[in-house]
């Protein structure tokens, strides 16, 4: 594991942010008898109880995990705000935890139990570092260790839930008399005696590794086109496609330091989708636009709206053309945030029409070549994720927006209902400030997550995105 451009400014781990109303009978002190509970003796399970086996060398290109006891008392820790607390205060308590990077001495991993907030409510914060588990593994592992039963009771935390494991392959059936057994080595050998003749002694078979030249060389002339699309729009002045040096260079692209600010917002995803049906877009292209409308509304507060669209790197899932299974491929896609346009109605069809023809220079290519596309779209952001270089070079693109699909129904945690999902990502050097979201249960909750000292006042993003999507409604009804 070569954990890479760690520094004590980027700091790699993900977090989740999860809120929960008490149960009916929950007692004033239920936390404290959970912990109590923890300290006598909860199990950890893997992946959760493994740490670099070289913790002072976290770069090292041939590092590797290794089993560790787990002192519990440090991983899982109980907090309190001064009651009764509210989002704000629960907002500055979880950006000064981000902040604290975790120690390779001991699994990445820390989990607090934060108590305080208003009407008996508590959160769960659940930090881990990326080279352990992503961040998308990580809110599907917490999703799954919650229960759909209000009921119940006795649900451990989520590093005493076992992960499930893959049942093993059937064993081909055996021969069924000495006759099949002859017949098959017969078989096996006459094919070993064709291999050896067409030179694959070695066990390489020339058929297949000619089909996976062709495919790498096919995958290869995809990229090519695609490529040539985008410079081909970008010399006609159209734009129709997002190049990697169109994006305008802006205060969020920027070096950062270690401190943190977090904010959150969550919208009804209904409403969402309504907006999405009236503009003929997706969900996605509406977060976008609440997005664009927040940015715009931020910047032009702080004088540093660029006079050209802000850009967005963010991932997609296209349907591949060698997809035999259903499963899709995750690929990188930069489109327009539109945030030039003033009129809501605009923007938003600008956005969509961007989206729209990015990815459809993904649709039809292979898997291969959408990694190898993503990869070449994205390549020059490195040189501003650099420290001498962040705010200097123009950006690659100006902010990531991720989505996240969720469980669509309540969730509950011994009685405990889940109100949110509020996931807290991780800022780099120029890229000062990421916004990711989780669809749960009727809602779409945003976490925007920066630097503290790049991205002043980042709570009047996450209130100018709820501005937003009443913009967008009273603007296409």
């Amino acid at each position: 594991m070569f954990i890479y451009g760690e520094s004590r400014e980027t700091m790699m781990h993900v977090a989740g942010l999860l809120p929960f109303s008490p149960a009916p009978d929950a007692r004033p002190d239920h936390l404290r008898h959970l912990m109590n509970e923890i300290r006598e003796g909860a199990k950890v399970h893997r992946p959760w109880n493994m740490r670099l086996r070289t913790p002072d060398l976290p770069r090292n290109p041939l590092q590797s995990w290794v089993e560790d006891d787990v002192d519990l008392e440090y991983h899982v820790r109980r907090s309190a705000l001064p009651s009764p607390g509210d989002e704000r205060e629960l907002g500055i308590l979880v950006s000064r935890l981000h902040a604290i990077p975790v120690d390779f001495h001991r699994p990445p991993w820390e989990v607090h139990l934060i108590e305080g907030l208003e009407g008996g409510r508590f959160a769960m914060y659940a930090k881990v570092h990326h080279a352990l588990v992503d961040g998308f593994t990580a809110m599907r592992i917490l999703a799954n260790a919650l229960s759909t039963d209000p009921e119940e009771r006795d649900r451990p935390l989520f590093f005493s839930v076992p992960q499930p494991t893959r049942d093993a392959k059937p064993e081909k059936p055996a021969a069924k008399d000495a006759k099949d057994a002859k017949d098959a080595k017969d078989a096996k050998d006459a094919k070993d005696a064709k291999d050896a003749k067409d030179g694959n002694e070695g066990g390489l078979h020339f058929p297949e590794l000619l089909a996976a030249v062709r495919a790498q060389y096919g995958a290869s002339k995809s990229v090519v086109r695609a490529l040539m699309n985008v410079v081909q729009s970008s010399r006609s002045g159209h734009h129709d496609l997002v190049t990697p040096l169109q994006a305008p260079k802006c205060v969020l692209n920027a070096r950062i330091s270690r401190n943190r600010r977090f904010a959150t917002q969550r919208l009804e995803l209904a409403r969402i989708k309504a907006v999405a049906h009236a503009v003929g877009g997706t969900m996605n292209d509406v977060i976008l636009a609440l997005c664009s409308a927040s940015l715009r509304r931020y910047l032009h507060e702080l004088e540093a709206l660029p006079a050209a669209p802000l850009v967005t790197m963010l991932p997609v899932a296209i349907r591949t053309k060698d997809d035999t299974g259903g499963g899709n491929a995750v690929g990188a896609i930069l489109a327009s945030l539109a945030t030039d346009q003033a009129d809501p109605a605009k923007r938003i069809a600008t956005i969509v029409d961007s989206t729209k023809h990015a990815k459809q220079q993904l649709q039809g290519m292979s898997k291969a070549a959408i990694l190898q596309y993503s990869a070449l779209l994205t390549a020059p952001s490195m040189l501003q994720m650099m420290p001498a270089a962040s705010g200097r070079v123009r950006p690659t693109f100006n902010v990531v927006i991720s989505n996240v699909p969720g469980p669509e129904h309540p969730l509950y945690y011994r009685g405990a209902r889940l109100e949110a999902s509020y996931p807290v990502s991780i800022p780099v050097h120029g890229q000062a400030l990421n916004i990711t979201c989780n669809s749960y249960a009727g809602s779409v909750c945003f976490g925007f997550t920066g630097c503290r000292d790049t991205v002043p006042h980042l709570q009047r993003l996450a209130v100018y995105c709820g501005d937003g999507l009443t913009e967008l409604e009273q603007a296409v009804a």
